[in-house]
């Protein structure tokens, strides 16, 4: 830790000196000033942990330079000094928001006492500095894009249990952004400070993924050449996040379900139990329920998982975060390849307003880092995305497809595309829309907010010309995006 720089403020030299002397011989870094113009300047050129000043002075007192001392920085303690321990001159000296008083002649051992007690202060404001600024960074990094209906219940459900205990089973196709949901439950948990582990179950093999989440001792198997500790064991007191848990192999289900139930694991190769205190997130793509008809995953281990469920829905079905989705990304991806793009064409915003993508806000992702990295100008234009993109039919198939859906579905998907494409020939236009339709306006907007088509209205611009993603510019984004 380096020393603490102790300001001394006092008219008289000797006293001046005195003090400033003995504070040296402890250690500490001093500054001496003759008066308050003088420790004003010093403050406003130096970096000052502490100000020693006597209460009594011509020009400036010790309350003036005390109230212009916190002008300069609220956060440097101010400590006065005076022949008068009046108890009017300490109340008014703490109203004004000094720190502690001391009466002369200074008790050296209270002074002592009193610096160190400064020091620790010190201490505690670069951790809390410190640890908001890694907070800022967590949300930041963990913030999600979306304002659709769907994504605002999604954030409420994640508000509701972040706090509690309880097992989460995150659900959504790959590139939703089940990761980022996890990370921002831990982070907003009790257990935010401890360690937040993830592991990809579909990415290890069965026999180090055992290793990988219970460890080893020494000689377990071939090759185990020490001890080593498992994620179970490193997440204690933490969050473990398992990434594709339908992956799971059915022997690991069973070790997996009596972590859940007994809270404590086994090394390979040892028979001596550890407990361990953590919580468990899981995710998956996959269809469980039908796994767990065909018995491909444990019942009970998926009703263990499946205390609190959180579907995440594909970026398809909440079309109006797209533009906030791209302004982010815009922005967030032309920092990191040192280009400056302003925006995106109409056409272009057209295009990747119709696009389904089935790679989700991942696949968006790629395609606007593409779109920078290929763009010629400040503006992203539509030749600048990929061909497949452009050449996707503007309006709908004439009539979805049916497959095994029942008739609601297949009526709610037929008004989808009826609303689509009357919202297009219209420009986005709702009066017009909805005539066409042959229903008022306010049903309009009713359906267009059920079926996540906000991101088409030209915002109430009577004529068709004006496009619809004209209005998508002047939403506010928050500091992150899922994906």
């Amino acid at each position: 830790m380096q020393p603490l720089t102790i300001l001394v403020v006092d008219d008289e030299l000797a006293q001046r000196e005195l003090l400033g002397g003995f504070l040296t011989k402890q250690g500490w870094s001093v500054a001496l000033a003759a008066g308050g113009a003088e420790a004003l300047a010093i403050l406003r050129q130096t970096s000052v942990d502490l100000v020693l000043a006597d209460y009594k002075m011509p020009e400036m007192n010790g309350i003036q330079l005390l109230m212009a001392s916190q002008h300069l920085n609220p956060e440097v303690p101010v400590v006065l000094i005076t022949a008068y321990g009046s108890i009017a001159s300490a109340v008014e000296a703490m109203k004004a928001g000094a720190y502690d008083y001391l009466t002369k002649p200074i008790e050296l051992e209270a002074l002592v006492h009193l610096v160190h007690r400064v020091a620790e202060r010190r201490q505690l404001l670069a951790e809390v500095r410190e640890l908001r600024a890694q907070l800022r960074e967590r949300v930041r990094f963990e913030g999600i894009i979306g304002e659709s209906g769907q994504m605002q219940e999604v954030l409420s459900l994640v508000a509701r249990v972040a706090p509690t205990p309880s097992t989460v089973l995150i659900r959504g196709e790959s590139g939703t952004g089940k990761e980022l949901i996890a990370k921002a439950i831990h982070y907003h948990s009790p257990r935010h400070d401890r360690p937040f582990l993830k592991v990809n179950i579909s990415a290890l093999p069965e026999t180090l993924l055992e290793s990988e989440l219970f460890g080893h001792e020494k000689g377990a198997f071939t090759g185990a050449t020490e001890r080593r500790v498992g994620r179970f064991e490193a997440a204690d007191g933490g969050t473990l996040f398992l990434d594709e848990i339908g992956d799971l192999p059915l022997g690991l289900q069973v070790k997996l379900l009596r972590v859940l139930q007994e809270r404590e694991i086994e090394r390979l190769g040892s028979h001596r139990p550890i407990a361990v205190d953590i919580r468990i997130l899981a995710a998956t793509h996959h269809d469980l329920e039908r796994a767990v008809r065909e018995r491909r995953f444990r019942e009970d281990l998926y009703y263990r998982l499946n205390v609190f469920p959180i579907v995440l829905p594909p970026l398809r079905e909440r079309r109006e975060d797209l533009p906030l989705l791209i302004e982010f990304l815009l922005k967030k991806f032309a920092t990191r390849l040192g280009k400056f793009i302003a925006t995106v064409s109409r056409e272009a915003m057209d295009v990747l307003l119709k696009y389904e993508y089935p790679g989700n806000v991942r696949e968006l992702e790629n395609l606007l880092e593409r779109a920078i990295i290929l763009a010629r100008h400040d503006t992203i234009y539509s030749e600048d995305l990929p061909l497949h993109l452009r050449e996707t039919p503007p309006e709908a198939k004439e009539a979805p497809e049916t497959g095994h859906a029942s008739l609601p579905e297949v009526l709610q998907a037929i008004e989808r595309q009826m609303l689509l494409r009357a919202l297009e020939r219209h420009g986005g236009v709702q009066t017009r829309a909805a005539a066409e339709l042959g229903i008022s306006e306010r049903v309009l907007r009713y359906k267009v907010h059920k079926h996540g088509l906000r991101a088409w209205l030209a915002d109430g611009t009577p004529e068709p010309s004006e496009s619809r993603s004209q209005g998508s510019h002047g939403r506010a984004a928050t500091d992150g995006a899922a994906g």
